[in-house]
């Protein structure tokens, strides 16, 4: 199939929370991908990397990864700035010894800069990682992710310059985040279709056959995003997100962050199937 259904982290249902037991776990419930959490930090040296790579190999299931939430390239502070880049980096390096293809960040907060100059700053920044990933020859995508509050880098626009921007930058689009931070407002088929449209027409088949999602149902405000939701009890229409997807026929990976991971990863797998 041309997506890729799958968990942020271990499956709650899988017997021991580690992550090889994730990866087989989400072989067990026949989905197909998982996105490892270094959300709070990059907890793994190389010889468990190494041993988890051979197990997602060997079950066939596709790894993302997930760097530090505290990464801001718009820091007040040089050495937080820094911070952000070896950060960056260290998920990176992890990242290629998983097999991993993609590392999804938070880029920045505006901190009340004009965002033109926040978006600048931030692309300089990727510059620099990616100029060092690329003389140690790792090939991770960094993923610059669509947020869910409007008091951080990451509209769609600003995710999409970054790509064009940096070499070896491509978006991760959360759908929901982009839905909370328009306050519903994308939340149809049509629309759905516009951001895929807008996104394909910026970056072409390097995005349309490696896409990478974020979906959850989403609880927000006036602020954007409050907490994320399952399917069932949010508004979030995503029977019309799946089909937009399924129209457009992107390749690549939808990563489910609902509170009950894995039941909303099988939805959004079986919805798609259904489709033909």
């Amino acid at each position: 199939m041309p997506l890729l259904f799958g968990t942020a982290g271990v499956p709650i249902s899988a017997r021991v929370r580690s992550t090889e037991a994730g990866v087989k776990r989400v072989r067990e419930l026949k989905l197909d991908a998982m996105e490892i959490e270094f959300v709070h930090g990059v907890r793994m040296g190389e010889e468990k990397a190494s041993k988890i790579a051979k197990i997602a190999l060997e079950e066939n299931v596709a790894l993302s990864c997930h760097g530090p939430y505290w990464i801001n390239f718009n820091s007040r502070e040089p050495e937080k700035v820094k911070a952000s880049r070896d950060r960056l980096l260290h998920s990176a390096r992890i990242s290629k010894i998983l097999g991993v293809r993609s590392v999804v960040f938070h880029p920045a907060f505006y901190h009340d800069d004009d965002p033109q100059v926040v978006l600048e700053r931030t692309a300089g920044e990727l510059m620099k990682v990616r100029e060092i990933l690329d003389v140690e020859g790792n090939e991770i995508i960094l993923r610059p992710e669509t947020t869910g509050k409007p008091s951080q880098l990451g509209t769609l626009r600003e995710v999409l310059n970054l790509a064009q921007e940096v070499p070896g930058v491509l978006p991760c689009i959360d759908i929901s985040h982009l839905y909370a931070r328009s306050n519903g407002k994308i939340n149809t088929y049509d629309e759905f279709c516009q951001v895929l449209e807008e996104t394909a027409q910026a970056l072409g088949d390097q995005w349309v056959k490696n896409a990478h999602f974020h979906v959850s149902g989403i609880d927000y405000g006036l602020k954007g995003e409050k907490k994320h939701l399952v399917l069932a009890e949010a508004d979030f229409r995503y029977p019309e997100l799946i089909k937009a997807l399924h129209t457009f026929g992107v390749e690549g990976l939808v990563i489910c962050e609902s509170p009950n991971l894995e039941v909303d990863a099988l939805l959004m797998q079986t919805t798609y199937r259904s489709l033909g």
